[in-house]
């Protein structure tokens, strides 16, 4: 491994705006590759989202049956969100699991972030984990989930092989999960 002066960049020139709103800016950035070609290159840019990983006492992790439209497919989700502007990320995960499924979580730290996409689309996900969450009430607004479950971490793969887990967010954080538990994440 070298260090990144000793590497060939791609090089920005600029980036302008095709399309832009609440949730999506499309933008057409101007670059230039090494060896000189230069060209235009689609990039998506979409909020930050910060995703929680809530553990029980048993091991068990708080799912979320949904619902995605875009592909017509059901699976187990964990919760989480979009940071709002000028929002810690770590606020939003604690808010969007207790407007989400109803449990407020004891505390959560972060695991890790990532790219779910790098080549083209900037969307930052965090992800989080902590152990214990009190039930403090119902879900809040629309309808995030058709049901919740504390889904035990040993079915995990085998949900995964049938592919009943199939989001980026929650294979990363179920997967980043079980190396925390078993790491520090026991005590």
């Amino acid at each position: 491994m070298g260090n990144d002066a000793e590497l060939t960049r791609w090089v920005v020139h600029g980036e302008r705006l095709v399309y832009d709103n609440r949730w999506i800016r499309l933008g057409l950035a101007d670059v230039e590759i090494p060896g000189g070609e230069r060209f235009e290159h689609h990039v998506v840019h979409l909020d930050r989202a910060a995703i929680a990983v809530v553990l029980d006492e048993q091991d068990r992790v708080l799912m979320m049956w949904r619902h995605r439209f875009v592909f017509d497919r059901w699976g187990w989700e964990l919760p989480g969100g979009l940071i709002e502007a000028g929002e810690d990320p770590l606020v939003t995960a604690l808010r969007e699991v207790e407007e989400e499924t109803g449990y407020r979580p004891a505390g959560l730290e972060q695991l890790v972030s990532y790219q779910p996409m790098a080549g083209m689309v900037d969307s930052e996900h965090i992800l989080f984990v902590g152990r214990g969450a009190e039930l403090v009430g119902t879900p809040e607004g629309e309808v995030e989930a058709d049901r919740l479950e504390w889904v035990p971490m040993s079915e995990v793969p085998g949900m995964i092989a049938r592919g009943d887990i199939w989001t980026s967010g929650t294979l990363i954080g179920l997967l980043q999960a079980q190396v925390w538990l078993n790491g520090r994440g026991r005590g």
